[in-house]
């Protein structure tokens, strides 16, 4: 078997808050990703679920080195990124990029698109000449649906499905490995999200992309990846190939979120049993002792609030953190 593009090992992200004085006297410690542990092989697409406030972006940004990694590692191509220096990490960037949720904020208002999508190779390749530049960047253009006739006007003339498309431009523009898509389409409307997600999967193919695609949408998930991590309170709960997790959820908190998909027959969506989540996610600064999901699980019992369950592997290769699963 060859070696994994991306290997992250019980990656932490964890930041130190100061006291108020009076409920907290001294400092916290708020743990956005405790512990996290996957791989990626080129090609493959790992899509990353849970609510907001579970850790999903800010693995992402660990990931790239765009927030600081209290402890772990994070192998890409077999180099170890958290051991690198600022030079040093600089370089292993080229193979890796992020396209982010907000199509319009991630662009620079004041550069054209094609000052835009042409910035990455002036870093990576300044004797680039001004023809071969303006070349490739046409041609990134019209690869992402872009009229390439478009190439001197502004963010702010571009429709947000249009924006994202010239994000994506930009982060393929230097032909990288890696590609971490952090909520890319859910500020998009349903029908543009399907362009979106079909082009990621085009582009993925003629490209040899790994990505790590963060959402809140599991219908969309379900579509693009292969297989699906599930976060709670920075944590990973299950993991799986995404037609064993959709098809047999074992963890109490994927099965609720998988309970919340709207089905496409009215009818069916009418009758359909949802079993919703009681209360509300728990403070990251105070979390429940035990099991993080306790205060809100159904099935929970004595121990789940003694222990804390480790992620244990069943057939598939079907990876869940819970003492009880169906």
């Amino acid at each position: 078997m060859s070696e994994p593009l991306l290997a992250v090992d019980q990656q932490r992200v964890h930041f130190t808050l100061p006291g108020d004085g009076l409920i907290w006297p001294g400092k916290k410690i708020l743990k956005a990703v405790d512990g996290i542990s996957f791989s990626l092989n080129p090609g493959e697409t790992l899509g990353v679920v849970g609510e907001s406030g579970c850790g999903k972006s800010t693995l992402a940004r660990g990931i790239l080195g765009l927030v600081p990694v209290t402890s772990g590692s994070i192998k890409l191509n077999g180099v170890e990124l958290t051991e690198l220096k600022r030079a040093e990490m600089r370089e292993q960037r080229r193979t890796m990029q992020v396209i982010f949720q907000d199509p319009l904020a991630s662009l620079n208002p004041r550069m054209t698109v094609g000052e835009i999508i042409a910035e990455p190779l002036k870093v990576y390749n300044p004797d680039m000449s001004a023809k071969d530049l303006k070349q490739q960047v046409a041609s990134m253009m019209d690869r992402v649906g872009l009229l390439p006739n478009l190439i001197n006007r502004y963010p702010h003339e571009f429709s947000g499905g249009q924006c994202q498309r010239i994000g994506i431009a930009r982060a393929l523009i230097l032909k990288p490995k890696l590609l971490i898509c952090d909520e890319p389409v859910s500020a998009l409307d349903v029908s543009i999200q399907a362009q979106i997600i079909n082009l990621l999967m085009e582009l993925q193919q003629e490209f040899g992309l790994a990505m790590v695609f963060i959402a809140h949408d599991l219908s969309v998930v379900k579509h693009i990846s292969h297989r699906v991590m599930v976060m709670y309170l920075g944590k990973v709960v299950e993991l799986a190939t995404r037609d064993e997790l959709y098809k047999n959820p074992k963890h109490p908190y994927t099965r609720a979120l998988i309970d919340s998909i709207p089905l496409p027959d009215p009818e069916l969506e009418r009758n359909k049993t949802i079993n919703t989540l009681e209360g509300d996610l728990p403070s990251p600064l105070a979390p429940p002792s035990g099991c993080a999901f306790r205060t809100r699980c159904p099935k929970a019992h004595q121990r789940c609030k003694e222990e804390m369950p480790g992620l244990e592997i069943y057939e598939n290769n079907h990876e869940v953190a819970c003492w009880d699963p169906n």
